[in-house]
């Protein structure tokens, strides 16, 4: 089970936008992320890698965590509105859940539940 000083930890990191920070220090070496339903990404060079190049596409990628991040057992679920603002100036915004599986204070599991449509507005 993870400390609540440890999911605060990791929310701070993405709050600053060290997104790619965060997967190094807390993610496992063979961490696991799901976007919705779609088929798993898994590891974590290739989850900080996939972070390098979703940072690079953008101007500015920003985090806002609504509420507290909520802790049972080895589960965390945390509500996020990131900001994505492209090379033009456009800012599309993305309303998220994300749940979390744990491993002590390591994150070993990831899944993203968020409407894609709403990227498109």
């Amino acid at each position: 089970m993870p400390s609540r000083e440890i999911v605060e930890a990791f929310a701070r990191r993405l709050e600053t936008g060290d997104f790619v920070g965060a997967i190094e220090q807390f993610y496992t070496l063979d961490a696991a992320t799901y976007e919705n339903n779609a088929a798993p990404m898994v590891g974590r060079e290739k989850l900080a890698a996939k972070e390098r190049g979703v940072l690079a596409a953008f101007r500015e990628v920003k985090a806002v965590r609504v509420g507290p991040s909520m802790i049972e057992g080895n589960h965390v679920a945390t509500r996020w509105i990131f900001s994505f603002t492209n090379a033009e100036g456009v800012t599309r915004t993305l309303d998220e859940i994300a749940w979390q599986t744990w491993r002590g204070d390591e994150l070993i599991e990831e899944r993203f539940f968020y409407d894609p449509k709403q990227l498109g507005r």
